[in-house]
């Protein structure tokens, strides 16, 4: 024996030994390079005509991300300056990694939301939380875990950005109208709105209603057809842009002095150009008392895992609907997504995702290809080096405008509608992730979607399709159960209560079901539970006085079975015909397993 285990060793090393260095090869060629750095394939067909349309997405682009980042800063709880911080390196990277020209990689109004909580305002634990959530999303992506993104059903996300934009936009009426508020949470925020309301500053309520009043004309301006068509597009495409430059200009001619100014304002924002640095693994609490790394992660908590989440849903979908009929490749995505975090994490920013509403904008612009990403962060390098002392004067009426008007086209009224309308079923998932996400959080939200969602599909592999019907054919009254899909062991049980309870209805009436006859030629393979069970039918029926017979099972399925239990293989019978099939069956239903292939027993 041991001879012959030394002669297969020696006889098999060489083919292990070439599968891993054919594997090896693979992940060391050209095309695996190419796949992992899609720069690799654009760059030599970059054209120059293609340099243009670039500059302008990308300026366009720069101007909105300048906007957004300093609004959304101060949705996580954190200076202004950090939303650029996170604005600019993840542009950079983007172009390397990523597959989609259209997306614009940066912080969002949802992931901004969901990391104030965890941070309490500090920034070393919002660089800290890119740094891990980077590092999460990088090795799922480098695991191709991609196809994990299609147990998140479209209800779950529809629900899911139900929730967050009125969370997000929630968070900002108050400073809407000039209301001191220290929550973003959608019931405290209106809670404080209702309960201050008489606080409402005058000059920040105009400012703020005209701002968005403007803003949401300006998104229409577009489509007129009347006029300077191409001026009238590039016009709403700045719109929030716009909107900050006369936000500020306002601030400033109004102003009379640092002290008496006409509206609440952001406050200065630090000058210069974001520190390059490794992540912060230690830190000092609110009191200033040191934490560690561990301490850290502790305070963090299920942030690290909810964040990464939804970072990948976010830019794997803006992916998809920019895909324009190319496969996106997921696990890529999340690589690029991945890179980009944890390469920025360097350079001061909280965590980052694809931006729906700046990659519409790149979109819009006819950006060619990632290119244009690097004329985004050039733009908002020269803002932070140039430009901070200006935007000090941005009123936070101005920014909760601009949120809010963003914020409203964000939810996705077609789809509720659609999901409506197709099946109504679906609209508990939907309302479970939104409810859920209003009321308790938006991370925990989402799972109890996406529990409610795979409580349907067990449920739905729980009870297995087939019709139960009784006939009488020659004097035997018998029952005809025929399967129309899969059995997996969450089924078997319900399969076997279901035959029982109608076979013993029928004994305790008039009837006297003598056979039972399951039809399962659909049924391309069982596992050993659904063996079993049908086994333990088989015992139960004989209780009854009642014969089982599986009628032309597939042969893979039925072998499952003869396997499990040898003296099970007379059950089986193999007809053309259900006429057939009964003249095989005697008076007293013994059978004939004369029909049983072989193939049982392989």
């Amino acid at each position: 024996m041991c001879d012959y285990d030394d002669e297969l060793y020696h006889e098999r090393l060489p083919n292990v030994c070439g599968a891993i260095n054919a594997k090896a090869k693979n992940c060391c060629s050209t095309d695996s390079i190419k796949r992992k750095l899609p720069i690799c394939t654009w760059l030599p067909k970059y054209k120059a005509k293609y340099l243009i349309d670039d500059i302008v997405a990308g300026l366009t682009v720069g101007l909105t991300a300048v906007a957004q980042g300093i609004a959304y800063g101060a949705v996580a709880g954190l200076p202004n300056v950090y939303g650029l911080y996170s604005s600019f390196m993840g542009s950079f990277t983007y172009i390397f990694f990523g597959t989609c020209k259209d997306i614009t990689v940066g912080p969002t109004a949802i992931i901004s939301m969901m990391v104030n909580p965890h941070i309490d305002g500090n920034p070393d634990l919002a660089v800290l939380l890119c740094f891990l959530s980077g590092c999460l999303i990088l090795l799922l992506g480098l695991l191709n875990l991609g196809v994990l993104m299609r147990f998140i059903s479209i209800p779950v996300t529809t629900g899911f950005t139900l929730a967050a934009a009125l969370t997000v936009g929630s968070g900002q009426i108050n400073n809407l109208f000039g209301i001191q508020s220290n929550s973003n949470e959608f019931l405290k925020s209106w809670i404080n709105f209702f309960g201050h309301i008489t606080e409402t500053r005058r000059n920040d309520a105009l400012l703020g209603c005209c701002t968005m009043i403007v803003l949401l004309f300006m998104r229409k301006l577009k489509d007129v057809k009347w006029g300077f068509h191409q001026l009238n597009r590039y016009l709403s495409l700045c719109r929030n842009v716009l909107a900050v430059i006369v936000g500020i200009l306002l601030c400033y001619l109004l102003s009379r002095g640092d002290n008496e100014m006409p509206f609440r304002i952001s406050g200065e924002i630090q000058a210069g150009l974001p520190p390059v640095r490794v992540p912060p693994f230690e830190t000092q609490d609110a009191d200033g008392e040191p934490m560690n790394f561990s301490e850290m992660v502790s305070k963090l908590g299920g942030s690290i895992a909810s964040i990464a989440l939804l970072s990948i849903l976010e830019s794997v979908a803006i992916a998809k609907s920019f895909s324009k009929g190319k496969i996106v490749d997921a696990s890529q995505e999340m690589v690029a997504l991945g890179c980009c975090n944890v390469f920025s994490s360097f350079f001061s920013s909280m965590p980052i995702t694809g931006s729906f509403a700046r990659s519409a904008v790149n979109n819009a612009s006819g950006v060619q290809t990632t290119l244009g990403g690097a004329i985004t962060g050039i733009l908002i390098l020269m803002t932070l080096a140039f430009l901070t002392p200006t935007f000090a004067y941005i009123p936070k009426a101005t920014l909760a405008a601009i949120i809010i008007a963003a914020m409203l086209f964000m939810v996705e009224y077609d789809k509720i509608a659609e999901i409506w309308r197709a099946k109504k079923r679906d609209m508990l998932p939907f309302l479970a992730t939104a409810l859920s996400c209003l009321f308790w959080s938006l991370e925990y939200g989402m799972l109890v979607g996406i529990v409610v969602n795979a409580l349907f599909i067990l449920k739905k592999s729980m009870t297995p399709q087939f019709q139960l019907e009784t006939q009488k054919h020659n004097g035997i009254e018998l029952c005809l159960a025929e399967l129309k899909g899969s059995v997996d062991y969450t089924a078997a049980e319900y399969l076997k209560i279901t035959i029982v309870t109608h076979v013993t209805e029928r004994h305790m009436g008039n009837g006297n079901v003598s056979l039972v006859i399951i039809k399962g030629a659909e049924i391309n393979s069982i596992d050993a539970t659904v063996a079993a069970t049908i086994v333990s039918l088989q015992e139960d029926l004989k209780l009854l006085q009642c014969d089982l017979i599986c009628w032309n099972w597939n042969l893979a399925a039925a072998g499952v079975v003869c396997r499990l239990h040898k003296k099970s293989r007379n059950m089986f019978k193999f007809t053309k015909n259900f006429s057939e099939l009964l003249e095989t069956i005697p008076p007293a239903h013994g059978g004939n397993d004369s029909h049983i292939a072989c193939d049982l027993n392989q």
